[in-house]
């Protein structure tokens, strides 16, 4: 299913209208925006979402006028979803959307531990696909002589797991504002 960049801005704003204000307190807003946004370093890997947060008054000369946003990629929703067809855009969105308020409510309280978390997911993530990318090296050599490497199962559970280590940030997000949100609506 293809979602427009109309609905996709219009379930964000619905999703939005459901999270409790306390959990807004000091976001300056939610922003549905169109582009889609590489993941650094990577070429097949895309942001979802965001939580820009300029830091403290004093860093770097001050923040005035900038605030704290969340920010969801509808183009990097969109390429993700061309390549899975099991891709939930409602799921999806609400779990992009409440792990960035997660950041933000931890910001908010002096909290790192989902910033060391996805600083971790993301280590093992580049550590899978590194041996993910030997794996296939080794694979296209041992083709070139003739022989067979592990089976396709192999090769379809470990690509598996890249799309939705990619897509989910590599965690469980039942944990912490993102789980308390869940548990709320009931949603997952």
């Amino acid at each position: 299913m293809d979602v427009t960049y109309r609905q996709f801005r219009e379930s964000v704003a619905d999703m939005v209208d459901e999270i409790p204000e306390v959990f807004m307190t000091d976001l300056q807003g939610v922003h549905a925006l169109r582009e889609a946004k590489r993941e650094e370093g990577y070429q097949d890997v895309w942001r979802m979402g965001e939580y820009l947060d300029p830091g403290p008054d004093d860093l770097l000369g001050g923040n005035d006028g900038l605030g704290r946003h969340v920010a969801l990629y509808w183009g990097s929703f969109r390429r993700i979803a061309e390549n899975d067809p099991d891709f939930d855009w409602e799921e999806e969105i609400w779990e992009t959307l409440t792990h960035e308020l997660q950041h933000h409510v931890e910001s908010l309280a002096g909290d790192g531990r989902l910033i060391d978390q996805d600083l971790l997911d993301a280590r093992a993530f580049a550590e899978a696909d590194a041996e993910d990318e030997a794996g296939r090296d080794e694979a296209e050599a041992a083709e070139d002589e003739g022989e067979t490497v592990g089976g396709d199962e192999d090769v379809a559970d470990t690509d598996g797991w890249r799309d939705d280590e990619a897509r989910r940030g590599g965690e469980d997000r039942h944990g912490g504002v993102a789980g308390l949100l869940r548990r709320l609506f009931g949603r997952g």
